[in-house]
């Protein structure tokens, strides 16, 4: 990337061999404003070209502006998949990227395979005027947030919502509403988001997990995630909906 007085930013190159990087394997992204994008696995320990510096994706979370930060989140979940599939999970061959789609083929027993997504439920538990906030032990600091977790094989996605929320708090909900989805790459998840109220019972933590969790009002809330997250949308839309009276 390239530091600006503004945050961080993708440099715009005319052609990848413009930089002395050398690329073990690239993937065709798609085009944005106009310009088509690569995005390419480096050989290990490349040479830094001026004026530009390496960065793991989660350091230019807030840097990058928010649809450039996507398509870098797209680039990272394609070259991880492209990585860790080379060879063939059933009979063991090397595999070929496939012509036509977004795929990887066997040439010995034409096994197709396709990058995964993993689902995961994010969920705002309202009660009353309060609103269900967590601190995982993985948590920078003191951030809470709103409970997720991923969504198990035969399971819906409104199964998952009350699983999570009942093993993680010990709380029942009511009303599931649908509210949004995000693509989240770390590394290959699709958040999909929900509000939901409280039907019942008492926050009661796993401890492993999730280490503590409270119910909030919106004129009193924890340190939490930045915008650019379902996580941080979901408590906004919990402060537009849940304005606190005021006080006289």
């Amino acid at each position: 990337m390239e530091s600006t007085d503004h945050g961080a930013r993708i440099p715009l190159l005319s052609r990848l061999e413009s930089i002395p990087v050398r690329a073990r394997r690239k993937q065709y992204l798609g085009t944005l404003n106009g310009h088509s994008c690569l995005c390419a696995e480096c050989e290990a320990d490349p040479p830094i070209p001026e004026g530009m510096s390496f960065h793991g994706l989660r350091k230019l979370y807030g840097s990058l502006e928010e649809e450039m930060f996507w398509v870098a989140g797209r680039a990272f979940q394609i070259m991880d998949w492209d990585r860790t599939h080379q060879y063939c999970g059933k009979c063991g061959s090397p595999a070929n990227d496939k012509a036509d789609e977004r795929a990887k083929i066997c040439p010995a027993c034409g096994t197709v395979s396709y990058p995964r997504m993993s689902p995961a439920v994010i969920v705002a538990v309202v009660r009353d005027n309060a609103l269900l906030l967590a601190h995982a032990a993985r948590f920078p600091g003191s951030m809470y947030s709103v409970l997720a977790g991923f969504v198990e094989f035969g399971e819906s996605l409104e199964d998952c919502v009350r699983r999570e929320v009942k093993e993680e708090a010990g709380v029942e909900l009511k009303n599931i509403r649908y509210f949004g989805s995000q693509p989240w790459p770390f590394p290959n998840s699709l958040m999909v988001g929900f509000t939901a109220e409280h039907a019942g019972g008492e926050i009661r933590m796993d401890e492993k997990e999730i280490v503590d969790a409270r119910w909030f009002t919106a004129d009193a809330l924890p340190t939490i995630p930045d915008k650019i997250s379902i996580a941080r949308k979901l408590i906004d839309w919990f402060t537009a909906t849940h304005p606190q009276p005021q006080k006289p």
